[in-house]
């Protein structure tokens, strides 16, 4: 008898070759598997398209007639099967390069076929390559469906006859065998009913074989929902475990350090959402519980000096802090902006990288242990075993999706009791995907910009406009403007037609020529010595133009920048040009973003020059980048278990998962370590794995 957990190879249709590349290639192992890989969309195959009516615009169609030639053309190099098929509305070209030999002989003129594939036009004809092609009879037509589900596949899978059609056949045929208490049920009837749910079992029929597209919307809203509520289940779970029974230091006091700086020597006035952010960490400061915040905010809303006021509210109770920032440049340029700062007050900071010289090194490790070093920034090199504290108070870390898990938790255990958090990040992420990755944090967000900020000016430029980018660039310069050029490569790559960084140096040194101009290079291959001196330079005005790879994201602050031209800025995300974008604009002057393309763009880069041009929003930008991507590529979420959804889309589901939320809130407000007997078999589950749930792998 197949139960879910048998192997894979002893399911009908498979066997140990099919199933040594299903374990592979897309990692089923078990009946639980097969059954869990679900299709990612449903096609009509009970709808015929007329060959007159067909376009390249067209996704896959089907086409039903027949053969009026079936040959074998081309050299022993190029040999392809050609068909011309008709439907007596017009005719169109079919061609095979695999496995024509075979197929020559497979079909001919006399019978009806049913062919199914993507139109593409070839000169000013249209064709159709390497089509599905089905005899039309009796037994096809008992097969025809207004909802057949297609299933990703691999070329190695297809190799085996495991295409989406073979997969759909050993799918349909094993759920077909499936009986309702083969299923686990893990939800009780009463939630089943209050949630207005189907059951497990019928979620798992109607995703594979919908009965009626009511029933796959409701099969769909279940196991989307199963998935998203097991995910805040888990991160709900760890939140309340902190919030009631973490213990934390209390700051009592906001002590002189913290009032002198705030009344004498801001640089400027802080907004009012920096102000209520501020209000929001002193009260998690108070509690004595662990903090344990996130803040969100775009380029330039000013988080680092929120981050500076909240280690002076650790240094007036008596404790240490510290910056963990993931890049050498972004340590350097905290070290440097809260080393100014705090000098007004005499507050002496320290800085540790990987740069930092052994001599240097052993004498920061030894004042940090002795408590004479009360502020130190620095990168990973903070969480190696030699690093240990006297008092650590409160761990920064910034950009902290750049950073594991681990690597995270391991500046945690720097203190006996475990010191405050504040999570910091300049990329903006969307509210559903902040809930998942996110979940357990407490989140504040500053979501307005100093005043004076004159907002960048985004213009998209083609290629054939360089001629106008030189022009402007000249008149930049000669106000006393410096400008960035970026570029998304070091050097060509024999995949990629993108302008390289050095290619583009070269240009702009023909157009920009010594001595009359300086022009700054900046990447990774440098070391950092050479990236600091370079940064420098830049910073002093000492070169009008700065030439870099994307090492500039964040952490360089030059306000007298006002220009960024970003070089084939259609190979960069949304969220990317965003954050490349910040690095100007950060003075009183008006600045400008020029995104450089070519004239040949993809709809979804079309759509994403389109976005930068028309807001500056980076909530917005985050949402747009979203939904054009999925989660799957936005920086952090592989590390969250995000990766792990199978259904869920955060681009569209935001309604399912507040519902999965307020359902998990509604469990834990009532049983916060899931001790119930109602609700051990969900303990279960979200111990049984790292991330999304298991429900096949629970005991």
């Amino acid at each position: 008898m197949v139960t879910l957990s048998t192997p894979i190879e002893y399911i009908k249709g498979i066997g140990p070759v099919k199933a040594d590349v299903l374990k592979k290639e897309l990692n089923i192992f078990t009946a639980h598997d097969l059954i869990t890989h679900y299709p990612f969309r449903y096609i009509d195959r009970t709808k015929f398209y007329n060959i007159k009516d067909v376009s390249a615009d067209l996704p896959n169609i089907q086409l039903k007639g027949k053969f009026i030639s079936i040959e074998i053309v081309g050299n022993k190099k190029s040999k392809r099967l050609s068909a011309i098929f008709s439907d007596g509305t017009g005719t169109i070209e079919l061609v095979w390069f695999k496995g024509y030999q075979w197929l020559h002989t497979k079909f001919n003129t006399k019978s009806e076929y049913v062919i199914f594939g993507k139109p593409s036009l070839y000169g000013s004809k249209h064709n159709i390559t390497h089509p599905e092609v089905n005899e039309f009879n009796d037994d096809y037509v008992k097969t025809l469906s207004a909802y057949q589900p297609v299933y990703n596949s691999t070329e190695k899978l297809k190799q085996k006859g495991l295409d989406s059609e073979g997969l759909r056949r050993i799918i349909k045929q094993y759920v077909g065998q499936i009986k309702e208490f083969d299923v686990p049920e893990f939800h009780s009837p009463d939630f089943i009913n209050q949630h207005k749910l189907v059951s497990h079992f019928s979620a798992l029929i109607n995703i594979h074989i919908p009965s009626s597209e009511q029933a796959l919307a409701a099969a769909l809203l279940r196991l989307k929902f199963d998935e998203l509520f097991f995910v805040q289940l888990k991160l709900l779970k760890g939140y309340k475990h902190r919030v009631n029974h973490t213990t934390g230091f209390v700051f009592k006091k906001v002590g002189p350090l913290f009032t002198e700086l705030f009344e004498k020597y801001l640089p400027f006035e802080l907004t009012v959402a920096q102000k209520r952010v501020l209000k929001e960490i002193r009260s998690d400061l108070g509690k004595g519980k662990q903090m344990s915040r996130l803040v969100q905010g775009d380029v330039g809303s000013g988080k680092t000096i929120v981050a500076a006021l909240t280690m002076l509210l650790a240094l007036d109770n008596g404790f240490q802090s510290c910056l963990m920032a993931p890049t050498e440049i972004l340590a350097q340029q905290h070290f440097q902006t809260i080393s100014k700062l705090f000098a007004s007050i005499n507050i002496e900071v320290a800085l540790l990288t990987g740069s930092t010289k052994e001599k240097q090194k052993k004498n920061i490790l030894e004042k940090l242990l002795s408590n004479d070093i009360k502020i130190i920034i620095g990168t990973h090199a903070l969480i190696e075993d030699s690093v240990k504290f006297n008092c650590l108070g409160l761990a920064i870390i910034d950009e902290q999706h750049r950073f594991g898990v681990a690597q995270r938790s391991k500046l945690q255990t720097k203190n006996t009791t475990h010191p405050h958090v504040l999570v910091m990040t300049a990329t903006p992420i969307p509210r559903t995907l902040a809930m998942t990755l996110y979940g357990d944090l407490d989140v504040s967000v500053i979501d307005e910009l100093p005043p004076g900020r004159k907002p960048i000016s985004t213009v998209h430029y083609f290629e054939s406009h360089r001629l106008r980018l030189y022009g402007f660039l000249r008149e930049q310069i000669e106000i006393g403007r410096q400008i960035y050029v970026v570029y998304p490569l070091i050097e060509e790559s024999e995949k990629m037609d993108y302008q390289n960084l050095q290619q583009g140096y070269d240009n702009l040194l023909n157009e920009f020529p010594l001595p009359i101009f300086q022009i700054s290079i900046l990447h990774g291959r440098l070391t950092p010595l050479q990236k600091e001196y370079e940064m420098e330079r830049f910073a002093k005005a000492q070169t009008q133009i700065m030439v870099a790879t994307t090492v500039i994201e964040v952490g360089v602050n030059v306000p007298n920048a006002s220009v960024m031209v970003i070089e084939s800025a259609e190979k960069f995300g949304l969220s990317q040009l965003h954050q490349l974008r910040g690095r100007v604009g950060r003075g009183a002057e008006q600045s400008y973003c020029i995104l450089m393309t070519g004239n040949k763009l993809s709809t979804d880069a079309r759509l994403r020059m389109k976005t930068m041009v028309q807001t500056n929003d980076g909530f917005e930008i985050s949402e747009a980048d979203l939904k054009l991507r999925g989660p799957g590529d936005i920086q952090g979420t592989q590390q969250s278990g995000i990766m792990d959804l199978k259904l869920s889309d955060l681009a569209k589901d935001a309604t399912i998962l507040n519902k999965a939320r307020n359902a998990a809130f509604d469990i834990l407000d009532a049983d916060p370590e899931l001790a119930l007997a109602s609700n051990l078999e969900y303990a279960k589950i979200i111990a049984s794995k790292n991330s999304v749930f298991n429900w096949n792998r629970v005991g």
